[in-house]
């Protein structure tokens, strides 16, 4: 397989999130991989529509380090070199913890999909994706990922509030629902690109099958391609506002160290171009 050429300003990126397993500050949760899948269809090295690609990971990048969602539509001479991509962070992480946790979900769609037209990653607190296909404004309930946890040790009536908590979450309104009573939190979410009829819905689905498919589960995940609903009792997962809030100290950190890393990257570069027009002078 050949080696794809990327642009400088993303090669750098790249090169410095991958960087012997980087140490990011984020809680494990929120960068913790939970799937990513690639298309079959592959581009050509040094194509247009690798360039493009490369100008839409880098708007979603930049995006977010000042919005929670956003989607962007490269388009070429050609039909076939269009790309569309969107990015989508959990609703209670801070600017710099979803800045961080995009970049980071890049860097593994590149890991994962060197070379094809398209890729989604879902890291726990961001999902990216991009096609040569549009997506943008689609429902889709395909399911994509279902993790259910042991029933061993709980209690059977508390599916009862689990079942209260879920309602809670289908009923209510905007993009990013969370919800609990006492030890169970529920959270669900839906891309930006969807209109809150077809968030309803989705939300509906994915709730309807955790219900259905994780029964007595301490926790459960359902992760259909445009939106899911997850909850957990202590212990499993953690769905707070506050959780969020305590990780904003470490992304703002994290985030500091990236763009130190790359203006370092960027003045080495500089340097040496600068020595070598020297040495070029001198050789004259």
């Amino acid at each position: 397989m050949a080696k794809t050429k990327t642009n400088l300003s993303l090669s750098i990126f790249f090169a410095v999130l991958s960087l012997s397993n980087f140490p990011f500050s984020l809680s494990s949760s929120t960068d913790f991989f939970l799937y990513g899948g690639c298309t079959q269809l592959r581009y050509t090295p040094n194509s247009p529509y690798e360039s493009n690609l490369n100008s839409l990971l880098t708007s979603l990048v930049n995006s977010a380090t000042y919005a929670s969602y956003n989607n962007f539509t490269v388009v070429g001479s050609s039909p076939n070199d269009v790309v569309y991509g969107l990015y989508q962070c959990r609703g209670d992480l801070a600017m710099p913890d979803c800045a961080t946790c995009v970049a980071r979900a890049i860097s593994r769609a590149g890991e994962l999909c060197p070379a094809t037209c398209g890729g989604a990653v879902q890291l726990d607190g961001c999902f990216v994706k991009y096609d040569n296909a549009t997506f943008l404004g689609v429902e889709d309930k395909t399911v994509v990922l279902r993790k259910c946890g042991p029933s061993v040790g709980y209690q059977s009536g508390a599916m009862g509030v689990r079942d209260s908590v879920l309602n809670g979450l289908a009923g209510s309104g905007g993009n990013f629902r969370v919800g609990g009573s006492g030890e169970l939190k529920g959270v669900a979410q839906c891309t930006g690109d969807l209109s809150f009829a077809e968030c309803q819905d989705c939300v509906a689905e994915a709730i309807k099958r955790l219900r259905s498919d994780c029964v007595g589960g301490n926790f459960g995940d359902m992760f259909l391609a445009k939106c899911y609903a997850r909850y957990s009792t202590t212990g499993a997962h953690v769905y707070t506002t506050a959780h969020g809030a305590k990780s904003s100290n470490d992304g703002e950190k994290t985030f500091a160290i990236i763009i130190g890393l790359l203006a370092g990257v960027a003045i080495l570069i500089i340097f040496l171009a600068f020595l070598r027009r020297i040495c070029e002078g001198q050789g004259k």
